[in-house]
């Protein structure tokens, strides 16, 4: 039994549900949203709130279930606040700048990595060495994240590179002599 699926997700306050055969959709201030529950979960509104179950026992319809009750969330807390993702830059020379819309970003490399962010993401520099991604999607925000961060991971050595905020990097001891 899936224990995130038993709950209901309640309907924030100045986000509009609406419920269209498989399809749950959130309008908020961030934006709309939209997801396509799969046929092996059904889904209901009812009291301000939407509930998910399982049409069948199988093991396929119940590992739909959590998924689909969490997606739904997701959306509506997309609409509602959005969501953020904070990366840094670290090592001698590594920095990041906006060049308009579009994110410049030295990484050692012999010429500038520019980044184009995708519709519905916010790129921001509060400083050099810090990135900030934000959007009301939280697939398309983690998304962008991920490509920013992969033009240069952090290494295990000095820790060079671009990491999550929260990510804590494994070092690793350099040779002896």
């Amino acid at each position: 039994m899936s224990r995130i699926g038993k709950k209901p997700v309640t309907i924030p306050d100045g986000v509009t549900a609406d419920l269209n055969g498989q399809t749950v959709s959130a309008k908020g201030p961030k934006g709309e949203l939209s997801f396509v529950v799969n046929e092996q979960v059904l889904v209901k509104m009812e009291d301000g709130a939407i509930t998910v179950n399982p049409a069948n026992n199988s093991k396929e319809a119940r590992s739909f279930w959590g998924m689909s009750r969490t997606m739904i969330e997701n959306i509506f807390t997309g609409v509602k606040d959005g969501y953020t993702k904070t990366l840094e830059i670290n090592g001698v020379g590594y920095r990041a700048a906006m060049q308009g819309q579009n994110l410049s970003l030295s990484l050692g490399f012999s010429h500038e990595v520019i980044y184009t962010p995708p519709e519905g993401v916010t790129l921001a520099c509060p400083k050099p060495t810090e990135v900030t991604v934000t959007g009301h999607d939280k697939q398309v925000v983690g998304q962008a994240a991920a490509e920013i961060r992969a033009y240069r991971p952090p290494e295990p050595y000095k820790g060079k590179g671009v990491k999550y905020a929260d990510e804590t990097i494994f070092r690793k001891e350099g040779k002896k002599k």
